[in-house]
């Protein structure tokens, strides 16, 4: 989802839609029974976002050691992201039972961002097959940020032809950054006053596992079909309504027990 430019600090304060995410589950979080005092604030949470979160690696580095928060809805044997969100949940959990402050910030922020990314409809398209078609090999062997951004082919021709065909109109990437800009700019002025988690919501996630709350909610929003619409027709304003009214409302939910768990697992 998309977090501002990432090449200074403030540039998702207009339409970052992770830092507006992150901003109504904390105050959502606010209102969960037994939450007290001890987790970070939305300002040291925010810190950790734009050009200090996932998207600032991404944009500064080559493929290596990266984030990578994609999930492919239709195997079932992709479980990468849902680890790596267990990963940060349990260092919050710790950062929170020792009181690590700054710790807790960053697990929170980087939570948050991975549950977010998962549940966006464009992080369901199988990108690393395609990056490995068009490269020619897996995205962790680019090494280089020349060769994360530009594709060689085998002449002048396929080269063109396979940088337009990820870069260009109608191509993978560029879909990829209009369909999320269409959210950010359809949400701008939406509070999400009505996205606080029901009891009944509540208790049926504290019966099972973080990854099975956060993979129901990937499936969920899959089967809304709102990327392929998107690919098909472009920004519509049924594909507005289902992102105010479905899309945020699941991931603001997801993000907001993430959070309440590891509070209530550190004990405090």
């Amino acid at each position: 989802m998309y977090s501002g430019t990432t090449f200074r600090k403030k540039s998702g304060h207009f339409i970052g839609v992770h830092q507006k995410i992150d901003r109504v589950a904390r105050r959502n979080l606010r209102a969960m029974p037994g939450i007290g005092s001890g987790f970070p604030s939305i300002k040291e949470i925010l810190h950790f976002e734009g050009n200090n979160g996932p998207d600032g690696i991404k944009r500064k580095s080559p493929s290596q050691d990266e984030p990578w928060h994609y999930v492919d809805p239709t195997k079932h044997d992709d479980t990468e992201l849902a680890l790596m969100i267990l990963d940060h949940h349990h260092n919050l959990v710790e950062a929170l039972k020792y009181g690590n402050h700054q710790r807790a910030a960053f697990e929170a922020a980087w939570l948050a961002h991975g549950i977010v990314d998962g549940l966006t409809p464009a992080h369901h398209y199988p990108l690393g097959d395609k990056i490995e078609e068009l490269w020619g090999k897996p995205k962790e062997e680019r090494l280089t940020i020349k060769e994360k951004n530009l594709i060689r082919g085998e002449g002048k021709r396929d080269t063109i032809g396979k940088n337009w065909e990820y870069w260009g109109a109608k191509g993978v990437f560029l879909t990829h950054v209009l369909f999320e800009l269409g959210i950010a700019t359809s949400i701008k002025t939406t509070r999400f006053t009505n996205t606080e988690i029901d009891p009944e919501w509540l208790r049926a996630a504290e019966a099972t596992s973080l990854d099975d709350v956060f993979m129901g909610a990937v499936h969920r929003v899959f089967a809304l079909d709102m990327y392929q619409t998107f690919w098909k027709q472009g920004w519509t304003t049924k594909l507005a309504r289902q992102s105010r009214e479905q899309l945020l409302p699941e991931i603001i939910r997801v993000v907001t027990y993430a959070w309440y768990s590891a509070y209530k697992q550190a004990g405090l």
